[in-house]
């Protein structure tokens, strides 16, 4: 199943890693799901998009447990009080950051005041552990703070050149924030390995998602500004995105610096390599999205207000992928590869043997040959209902032009007044390696339950769910779809080219 941390229910206006999120793991165990997918975990800005995060690294600090800071002696439980006044049935970015920010600076002050704050127990471990990117991160979040939250292409000279004096100097006058934000990544990190410890021990794995591209106001960026398409004032001089499509008539600028792979190339990729590593150690199986941009990826001048007018440049995926997997051994890899898909997409893809995505809503628009439809299908893939960037399936069926609603009919030969669970039968049905849907979609929403809309600024990722809209026949009804299909835990994996990378090593 998919579904995002954010989206958890509970009394603190976001999703949170405590009991709910076990009490989560536990109804996918008895629905018979072995796998629980979500979104990219990092620290979030402007736009609350999992997918523009402040770091490659870090966690996203909203996703605390409060409830175990109270527990630790961190926060007064009376302090709980003003996060339970949020709405419960979505996120209220500008209210969490309004409200639980401070809570947590209040409760990581009490921890550093403490022996447990103490550079010599657990805590200094982690900080010495993960110095590699927490200190640029800490310092890089402490800074931005000061700036009234300004990206780093606007701060002084002497802190985007990274003047060593004006490091040390910062690194001095705003130590109290440069430790609050390594608590922040302590007690996330500490947390979501309890998590994922349980999750495992019900025989849930976890799929990660990690964006190709970071986001330009990012410690990333800011810290390794010469591995990016960068000016002499830290400004993109060419932008990510992707040309007309599905999703947009002007195609999608999103705006993110672009790799230089010729400096990536002579550090033998060593910065892409730590950052899967580290998103291994969160997760077991990885989405890389857009895995298009491997082979080539859609060049914007930065000046340009859509992605309309671009190039495509070739990228060396395969080197890359090379240089993964000597540093990593196999990789547990699911490559996105929807959008615009080239014979050298495929062959990159195919050489690794990473499967790649089916989405059921793509199916119906052409005819019996479209490779989205289930009898086209090859094992070694991952079908999917939709995704975080569709409508859910019923909201997508009620829009779609009747030629289209019509195949569906004509594809199933069943009625379409369940729409929603006959796409969850199809896929299971499927020959699909895996088969992932949104909770939405098990719980029949229409376009109210959509997570986001591609090319729309606001109003996005801030979908929640509440026990109450999850029926009692839900989890016994999907365990016994699994268990038709031979998709229980208990089932034996098939033999042949199915046994991919990430089966090996994961499942």
């Amino acid at each position: 199943m998919l579904l995002h941390p954010t989206s958890l229910p509970g009394a603190g206006g976001i999703g949170e890693l405590g009991q709910e999120a076990r009490n989560w793991v536990d109804f996918l165990a008895a629905a018979g799901q072995r796998l629980w997918q979500v979104m990219p975990l990092g620290p979030t800005g402007y736009g609350d998009s999992p997918y523009q995060c402040f770091s490659a690294f870090a966690g996203n600090p909203y996703l605390i447990d409060t409830t175990a800071l109270v527990a630790a002696g961190w926060l007064e439980e009376a302090a709980l009080a003003e996060l339970a006044e949020l709405p419960r049935d979505r996120v209220d970015f500008g209210a969490i950051y309004q409200r639980k920010v401070a809570l947590l600076a209040e409760a990581a002050g009490r921890f550093l005041a403490s022996p447990e704050g103490s550079e010599h127990g657990p805590f200094g471990a982690f900080c010495r552990a993960n110095a590699a990117w927490l200190d640029d991160y800490a310092l890089f979040m402490a800074l931005k703070e000061e700036a009234g939250g300004s990206g780093w292409g606007d701060w002084p000279e002497t802190l985007r050149r990274r003047e060593s004096d004006a490091l040390a100097a910062a690194s001095a006058r705003l130590a109290p924030g440069v430790a609050r934000h390594k608590v922040w990544q302590y007690w996330f990190a500490e947390q979501w390995r309890v998590l994922r410890a349980y999750a495992k021990g019900r025989g849930v794995r976890v799929i990660g998602d990690m964006p190709i591209f970071v986001a330009l106001d990012s410690a990333d960026v800011w810290a390794n500004p010469e591995l990016f398409v960068l000016d002499a004032a830290g400004r993109p001089t060419v932008v990510a995105g992707v040309p007309p499509d599905y999703f947009s008539a002007t195609g999608q600028r999103w705006g993110n610096p672009l790799y230089r792979w010729d400096v990536m190339r002579a550090r033998g990729f060593a910065w892409w390599t730590e950052r899967l590593r580290a998103t291994l150690e969160l997760v077991d199986i990885v989405r890389v999205d857009h895995f298009r941009g491997f082979a080539a990826y859609w060049e914007i001048p930065a000046e340009e207000p859509t992605a309309v007018r671009g190039r495509w440049v070739d990228a060396p995926g395969r080197e890359l992928f090379e240089a993964l997997r000597a540093g990593l051994g196999e990789l547990p890899i699911i490559a996105e590869d929807l959008g615009v898909i080239t014979p050298d997409v495929e062959a990159l893809r195919d050489e690794f043997a990473l499967p790649g995505m089916k989405v059921l809503q793509f199916a119906f628009g052409g005819d019996a040959h479209d490779p989205y439809l289930p009898h086209n299908y090859v094992k070694n893939c991952v079908v999917y209902t939709g995704t975080h960037d569709n409508d859910t399936t019923l909201g997508w069926y009620r829009s779609a032009p009747e030629r289209e609603r019509d195949f569906v009919r004509r594809y199933l030969a069943r009625p379409d007044d369940n729409i929603a669970w006959e796409f969850v039968r199809l896929a299971l049905a499927s020959i699909a390696d895996l088969a992932v849907f949104p909770l939405q979609d098990l719980l029949g929403l229409g376009s109210e339950g959509r997570m986001n809309t591609p090319g729309k600024a606001v109003g996005n990722w801030s979908w929640r769910f509440i026990w109450a809209d999850v029926p009692h026949w839900l989890a016994p009804q999907l365990a016994a779809l699994a268990e038709t299909y031979g998709r229980m835990a208990s089932d034996e994996p098939s033999e042949g080219p199915s046994d991919t990378a990430y089966r090996q090593s994961s499942l």
